[in-house]
C-alpha cells in the first residue's frame, strides 16, 4: 500500500466540484437559451456558456492530472520527485481556475472559443502546467521500470496539452490576427488537437484500470497495444482536420482528415474489447463499480463513433456543422466516454467497492439512471440538430426565428433530460466528495489474494 498526501484528494474533490458546476451552469444555459425573456434579466446566456464550457474543460483536464497524481507513484514505485512542486502546481491551477471564474461572475471576457477568459490569465495556466510537467517527468526519468502502455499516454497526452495550449494562444501575436481565416483555421486546429491530447491522458488512465483490475500486464505491453497508441497519436496530431472541413483549403486536407478520422474511436472500443476478453469473473467482481464505468465508455464509445464516422463524411458535415449534432458529438464524448472513465477511476481510488452496501447501491442507481439520461439527452440533441439541418437547407426564403422554432420544442426536452442526468451523476458526485473527505488517508488498493463474495454485490 502507498500512503498519498492529503493535498491529493482535495484536488480531485476541487475537480468533482467542477464537474457538479458544469452541469449546474449547463442547465442553466439551457434554460437561459429557452427563456431568454426571463434569464436575460440576470444570467444571460453569453455570460452562462463561458461558464458552462470552461468549467467542463477543467473538469476534465484536472481530474485527468488528478489521477495521473496518484498512479504515477504507484507506477514509478513511490517515488516522490518535487513535492513542492506538486503543491506549486496545485495551488497555482486552483488560483487560476477560480480567477477565471471571478472574471466571468464580472463579465470580463477576452479570450477566444471555450478559453474566453483574459488572456493574461493563460499565463498563469501555462506556468502550472510547466510545474506539473516537471514533476511529472522528473519522476518518470528517475524510474528505472519498464514504461508500459498507459505511461506513453500520459507522457504523450501531458506534453501535446502544452504544444496545443501554446498553438491555441498564436492569435495573440498580430501576425496571426492579419487574417480572419487564418487565425480561424488555427483556433479550430488547436482546439481539435487539445481533444487528442487529453484523450492520451484520459486512455491512459483507463489503460492502468484495466491492468490493476484485471491483474493482466500484458495488456499493456503486447505490440497491438502499441500499435493502437501510434495510431492514436496520429489521430492527435492530423484528426483536427475535419474541424476546418468549412473553411477554404485543399483537398487532400479534408481527404487526410476524413481517412484519420474513420480510426479515431476504434483504439480505444480495441483495446476494452479484449481487455474484457481477457478478464477473469472473480477479478472483475473484486471492481464491479470501476469495471462498469469503464464499461459504459466503450458502450458511448461506440455510438459516438457512429455519430462521428457521418460528422466526418465532407458533404454530411457541411450541413451537420454548428447544428446541435456537433453539440451531441461534444456532451457524448465529454460525458459518456471522458466523464464515466474519470469517475471510474475516482471511484478505484477510493475503494469504493470496499464500501458498505448501501453506499455501493446508491453508486449504482445512480450510474444505471445517469446511462439512460444520457441516452435521451444525446437523442433530443441530435433530433434537434437533424430538424435545423433540414429546414436550414430544404426551406427557402426562411428567418433564423422560423428555423428556430421547432428546434426550441427540442431544446426544452434537452432541458428535462439534461436535469435528470445532472440529478444523476451529481448524485455520484457527492458521494465520491464526501469520500474523500475521510480522515484517512487514501491508499491505492493493490490486488490481494483475498476473494469478494458475489453475493456481496447487487445486481
Amino acid at each position: 500500500m502507498n500512503e498519498y498526501p492529503i493535498y491529493y484528494k482535495r484536488f480531485l474533490q476541487f475537480a468533482l466540484g467542477l464537474l457538479a458546476i458544469a452541469l449546474v451552469l449547463g442547465l442553466l444555459s439551457a434554460a437561459a437559451f429557452s427563456y431568454p425573456e426571463t434569464f436575460n434579466k440576470f444570467l444571460p446566456f453569453y455570460q452562462l456558456r463561458p461558464f458552462h464550457t470552461s468549467a467542463a474543460l477543467f473538469w476534465i483536464i484536472t481530474a485527468s492530472a488528478g489521477c495521473i497524481l496518484f498512479y504515477k507513484n504507484d507506477v514509478f514505485t513511490g517515488i516522490y520527485v518535487g513535492n513542492t512542486s506538486e503543491k506549486l502546481f496545485i495551488m497555482l491551477w486552483i488560483g487560476s481556475i477560480l480567477t477565471i471564474f471571478c472574471c466571468y461572475a464580472f463579465k470580463k471576457f477576452g479570450g477566444r472559443e471555450y478559453w474566453e477568459f483574459p488572456p493574461v490569465l493563460s499565463i498563469a495556466l501555462l506556468a502550472s502546467w510547466l510545474v506539473f510537467m516537471y514533476s511529472y517527468f522528473a519522476s518518470w526519468r528517475i524510474s528505472k521500470n519498464k514504461k508500459p502502455l498507459y505511461v506513453w499516454m500520459w507522457s504523450t497526452g501531458i506534453f501535446f496539452f502544452l504544444i496545443t495550449f501554446v498553438e491555441q494562444n498564436l492569435w495573440l501575436i498580430p501576425w496571426f490576427r492579419s487574417s480572419f481565416l487564418k487565425e480561424i483555421t488555427i483556433q479550430w486546429k488547436a482546439n481539435g488537437s487539445m481533444v487528442g491530447a487529453w484523450n492520451q491522458m484520459i486512455y491512459g488512465t483507463a489503460l492502468f484500470l484495466m491492468v490493476k483490475i484485471s491483474g493482466d500486464g500484458t495488456i499493456a505491453e503486447n505490440k497491438k497495444a502499441f500499435f493502437f497508441y501510434f495510431l492514436g497519436l496520429t489521430n492527435l496530431m492530423f484528426n483536427w482536420g475535419h474541424h476546418i472541413y468549412n473553411v477554404p483549403n485543399g483537398s487532400w486536407i479534408r481527404n487526410t482528415a476524413y481517412a484519420i478520422s474513420m480510426t479515431e474511436l476504434l483504439i480505444f472500443i480495441n483495446i476494452i474489447a479484449g481487455f474484457k476478453r481477457k478478464l477473469d469473473e472473480q477479478k472483475r467482481l473484486k471492481h464491479i463499480i470501476p469495471y462498469r464505468f469503464l464499461v459504459a465508455a466503450e458502450y458511448w464509445a461506440f455510438a459516438n463513433l457512429l455519430l462521428a464516422l457521418l460528422m466526418s463524411v465532407p458533404v454530411v458535415n457541411r450541413y451537420t456543422h454548428g447544428t446541435h449534432i456537433t453539440v451531441a458529438h461534444a456532451m457524448i464524448s465529454t460525458i459518456g466516454i471522458n466523464t464515466m472513465i474519470l469517475l471510474g477511476s475516482i471511484g478505484y481510488i477510493i475503494n469504493i467497492d470496499t464500501k458498505n452496501q448501501k453506499i455501493k447501491n446508491f453508486i449504482n442507481k445512480a450510474y444505471w439512471h445517469a446511462q439512460v439520461s444520457l441516452a435521451a439527452f444525446g437523442s433530443s440533441l441530435v433530433i434537434a440538430g437533424i430538424i435545423k439541418a433540414y429546414r436550414t437547407v430544404a426551406i427557402e426564403n426562411i428567418t433564423f426565428q422560423e428555423v428556430m422554432q421547432p428546434v426550441v420544442v427540442m431544446i426544452k426536452i434537452f432541458l428535462l433530460t439534461g436535469i435528470w442526468l445532472a440529478i444523476s451523476l451529481i448524485s455520484i458526485v457527492v458521494c465520491y466528495f464526501r469520500l474523500l473527505n475521510n480522515k484517512r488517508t487514501i491508499k491505492i488498493w493493490k490486488e490481494v489474494n483475498t476473494v469478494m463474495l458475489v453475493e456481496e454485490y447487487d445486481f
